[in-house]
């Protein structure tokens, strides 16, 4: 591999985490902004949006360059491959992240309720598994992608016990139902983004195995 190549792929890796702390920042801003009931903190991660979709074009950019000027091959190659598949994860997360925001300013023009969900546990579930997803991808570890796969499983069991206590509850207290379903589509979109965190995870493992392990049950 050349110098110049090694530098590029050093950036492109520097890149990647620059944006998925952004992006991490977002869905934590976004949540404190619904658990706070702050609905001007959820418009600040909206209009945030606009830098995330800058940074994912122009690492998209990189990552075509590098294929131009160097024609990389084997391994390297493979790398590139994952970095524009980790970068479409990322915005989509992103896009999540202002679709939370949303739900926050919603919920904050309802009248205070009980929020019976533990939404911030939740998400630092989720939050580990994306920052777990991409450390794997810099330092190419597939053990630590692999465990970020087997963590999926726990963020759907939450979801889908979410939403059956979001039933009860509205059954028990139909006036609280508009709160209640904002709150169950938070739930909703942190486990898309631990879908994301997968997805990523996933890239990982070919990355450093040649293995693809989406579809296992095929």
């Amino acid at each position: 591999m050349s110098v110049h190549l090694q530098r590029e792929l050093d950036q492109l890796k520097r890149s990647l985490l620059s944006l998925c702390g952004l992006v991490e920042e977002q869905v934590q801003r976004a949540i404190e902004a619904l658990l706070n009931r702050d609905a001007q903190a959820a418009q600040q991660v909206e209009a945030q949006d606009a830098q995330i979709d800058q940074q994912e074009v122009e690492l998209e950019e990189e990552c075509l360059k590098i294929l131009a000027l160097y024609q990389p091959v084997a391994s390297d190659l493979r790398f590139i491959i994952s970095a524009l598949k980790i970068n479409s994860d990322l915005e989509r997360i992103g896009d999540l992240a202002v679709n939370l925001a949303h739900k926050a300013r919603t919920f904050a023009q309802f009248p205070e309720v009980e929020n019976p969900f533990d939404l911030r546990r939740m998400w630092e579930q989720v939050q580990g598994m994306l920052r777990d997803s991409v450390h794997a991808m810099v330092r190419l570890d597939p053990k630590l992608a692999q465990d970020v796969c087997l963590r999926d499983n726990q963020i759907n069991v939450q979801k889908h016990q979410i939403r059956q206590l979001t039933e009860q509850l509205i059954q028990q207290n139909p006036s609280q139902t508009k709160p209640l379903l904002a709150l169950a589509a938070v739930a909703r979109n942190l486990e898309r983004i631990a879908d994301h965190a997968t997805n990523i995870a996933e890239d990982v493992i070919y990355l450093t195995e040649g293995r693809i392990s989406r579809h296992q049950h095929l």
